[in-house]
């Protein structure tokens, strides 16, 4: 990766990365009017969509982590903060739609309770090691996400799941691309 330092625009397309990042968010928007509503939404689901929102915190702060470290050439830097960014996105909308629907959301920890979980002091000391952490939150999220659809009880909220999932399948790709890693020779890499 230090040889290889990609432009922005080479790294996320356009705009395609923030146009998958804004449906996502839109269609939580339509989650939120639908838990007003309470069409068919359980306590289940509430919990569900607390452990996504435990995911995003977890998210926002591995790229804060990763932006602060001092390790990321600038263009790799800006992916950073705008992948974070889509995960605020996330985050908000998830809180909106917990509390429409009566639920509590759960609450980030610190940053530094997240580096001690993700063991940040032993294993990141290098870009690549930033973008590898990064990389492996963004296909374990996608997986947490897609691993869940079935369980949701509502139509409306397996559709959101599914979008978050490619929102953070598309994060995984572009980080895979940046790392120079070939794409997966198998299909159904995901779920």
């Amino acid at each position: 990766m230090d040889q290889f330092t990609p432009t922005r625009r080479s790294i996320l397309g356009t705009t395609g990365g923030a146009m998958l990042s804004a449906a996502a968010i839109g269609v939580l928007g339509g989650a939120s009017a639908f838990a007003k509503s309470k069409g068919g939404a359980t306590q289940g689901d509430v919990d569900i969509l607390n452990v996504a929102l435990g995911l995003e915190h977890e998210a926002i702060a591995a790229y804060s982590i990763g932006a602060g470290s001092g390790l990321l050439a600038k263009p790799v830097l800006d992916a950073a903060v705008l992948f974070q960014g889509h995960h605020k996105g996330h985050r908000d909308a998830l809180i909106k739609a917990i509390t429409d629907m009566g639920g509590k959301p759960v609450m980030a920890k610190t940053d530094a309770e997240y580096a001690k979980a993700l063991n940040v002091a032993a294993t990141v000391k290098s870009q690549n090691d930033v973008l590898k952490l990064a990389q492996r939150l963004e296909k374990g999220a996608a997986n947490a996400y897609i691993g869940v659809i079935p369980s949701f009880s509502n139509n409306d909220l397996k559709q959101i799941s599914a979008r978050l999932a490619a929102d953070e399948a598309s994060h995984w790709a572009t980080l895979s691309f940046v790392l120079g890693e070939a794409p997966p020779a198998a299909p159904l890499i995901f779920g």
